[in-house]
């Protein structure tokens, strides 16, 4: 009897369901794309009532302007004060007063324990608009579902879904600015960031510029 094991030959990036990041906007697995925008954020509790009324004014009337649908994305991620807490240890040894060099000591530990105390958190803002694969035309909702790979040429979806949401970015983006906000629209490089720190939340990571690149950012080749 054969104990031969047939080994499997996969990857991780067959489970992803980013088929590429490129011209701006996320591809993913089934034709659909999205563009992301990040935006600032206004702390509700400080204003006064009459700004609350009128924040609440606004961003009712945002709402209401949309033909489309979009995602709102919050994401808390621990703060990193590491290289501030560095740059703090080395004004202390620089320092030559000896009381100006204790109180930088003094101020050193008293970040660092709170932020570990209080668990301090950096929070970031993003509202994604979706490009749906049923816009380029595919009439069989069930084949979509069913097929594996791209409907249609890479080149050609990418036009489309930027021929189609860049009218609704520039939208939202003016109805941000009516609110007090400002949106950005992430770059390639900054949405390859931004998924890269996602997948590897447990990590310290960082990409590589990709100015130039023309290979596909996501190779779904097995090992």
């Amino acid at each position: 009897m054969s104990n031969d094991v047939t080994p499997i030959r996969s990857t991780t990036q067959e489970f992803l369901e980013i088929e590429d990041i490129k011209n701006d906007l996320v591809l993913l697995a089934n034709g659909s794309c999205a563009t992301i925008i990040e935006t600032t954020a206004v702390n509700f509790g400080l204003l006064s009532e009459k700004e609350q009324e009128a924040l609440i004014f606004a961003y009712s009337g945002l709402l209401n302007s949309l033909s489309f649908p979009i995602q709102i994305y919050l994401r808390s991620k621990r703060k990193d004060i590491s290289g501030y807490l560095t740059r703090l240890a080395e004004a202390e040894k620089t320092q030559t007063n000896p009381l100006l060099a204790k109180r930088i000591s003094l101020y050193r530990t008293f970040i660092a324990a709170t932020v570990k105390e209080r668990n301090v958190l950096d929070k970031k803002f993003y509202i994604v608009i979706p490009f749906s694969a049923l816009e380029l035309g595919v009439t069989n909702v069930n084949a979509l579902i069913k097929r594996k790979g791209l409907p249609y040429p890479k080149d050609y979806i990418l036009n489309r879904a930027q021929t189609v949401l860049t009218p609704k970015r520039d939208h939202l983006l003016r109805q941000l600015n009516r609110l007090g906000l400002k949106g950005t629209q992430l770059t390639t490089q900054k949405l390859i960031d931004l998924f890269q720190s996602i997948y590897n939340q447990d990590t310290e990571t960082k990409s590589t510029d990709i100015a130039g690149a023309t290979a596909p950012l996501v190779n779904k080749q097995p090992w």
